[in-house]
């Protein structure tokens, strides 16, 4: 009825009709466009204030051959300091080690997390809040604090060799002295940090669950596996993939940990890109090669990160 009388109408009645309407609307829309981006304006300020033009700066002194001391005449290289970084082994040793600490740092800890976050979900157990607040401690402790603190536990008489020895394990060894040990000792530092945090956020997303899916994998005749692979951990994509990015985040910036506990050492067994474009920066004045460290490092991030978001996107929704 509608399409016979739009169809007997003149076209100047209904240019006269839908025209105004629809400019009336183009001009609401962009009042509300220039309102959105007007609470843009602090938020974007920031961001090219303190990560965009840092960014830039950092890209910039990488083709440049330059001391840091004021004055000091820089040259312009290109990418030589590129081909110099990307073949120097001390930077590839710190780079192949920040993929080692992605296991003891992400993965591990992204276990962990969620496999805690599955068992506490079955069943109520007392003392929850309690356990929760104290393996998410680490993260409110600042990084030195646990550099030193996890140095004493790793001397050759310190709390890890007397625990062994309660099991008649005699061991004089300093843990993070060894060439064999010192990467493992220190991974296991991040694994302890990173884990609270993961299994705060899985646990989280258990919660928000609904039950109603778990009753449905009951009433199927499904067991706690299935009850896991089924509603858990599909419900738990967000929170994975947000767990995902800060560890490996985590992983490759890592700098504190391993230069309160180690220092790079023994040898270079623990250098990280971190401690690489410290030692380029502040003790070689290398400040060309020391932002090209940085600008790889965050190249590899990037890519990772992305990575993983692929990986993880909701495949039957929003992709990431």
């Amino acid at each position: 009825m509608s399409a016979s009388v739009t169809h007997g109408m003149p076209r100047t009645q209904l240019s006269k009709k839908s025209g105004p309407k629809s400019r009336k609307n183009f001009r609401f829309s962009w009042k509300e466009g220039y309102i959105g981006f007007a609470y843009l304006i602090p938020a974007g300020t920031l961001f090219v204030t303190f990560m965009l033009t840092p960014l830039i700066q950092t890209f910039n002194l990488s083709l440049w051959d330059w001391s840091g001391i004021q004055g000091a005449p820089a040259t312009w290289v290109g990418l030589d300091n590129y081909r110099q970084v990307l073949s120097d082994p001390e930077s590839l040793s710190a780079l192949s080690h920040s993929m080692v600490f992605i296991l003891t740092f992400c993965i591990i800890p992204v276990s962990l997390g969620i496999t805690f976050a599955a068992l506490f979900s079955r069943q109520k157990i007392a003392g929850l809040v309690f356990f929760r607040t104290v393996v998410f401690l680490p993260q409110v402790i600042a990084s030195v604090v646990i550099g030193i603190a996890w140095r004493w536990v790793y001397q050759d008489r310190g709390t890890l060799n007397q625990f062994l020895g309660f099991f008649g394990i005699e061991s004089t060894r300093g843990w993070l002295g060894d060439f064999d040990w010192a990467l493992p000792a220190v991974g296991v530092i991040g694994s302890w940090v990173m884990t609270g945090l993961c299994m705060v956020l899985f646990l989280s997303g258990v919660g928000r669950i609904d039950s109603d899916l778990y009753d449905a994998v009951k009433v199927d005749g499904g067991g706690a596996f299935r009850e896991f692979f089924s509603v858990t951990l599909p419900g738990l994509r967000p929170e994975l993939t947000v767990a995902t990015t800060i560890t490996i985040i985590a992983a490759l910036r890592t700098f504190d940990i391993v230069f309160v506990t180690t220092k790079g050492g023994p040898g270079k067994e623990t250098i990280v890109p971190g401690t690489e474009i410290y030692r380029l920066a502040f003790r070689e004045n290398a400040i060309g090669e020391a932002a090209t460290m940085a600008v790889v490092l965050a190249i590899i991030v990037f890519t990772l990160v992305r990575t993983v978001a692929w990986l993880l996107r909701d495949r039957d929704g929003i992709n990431t």
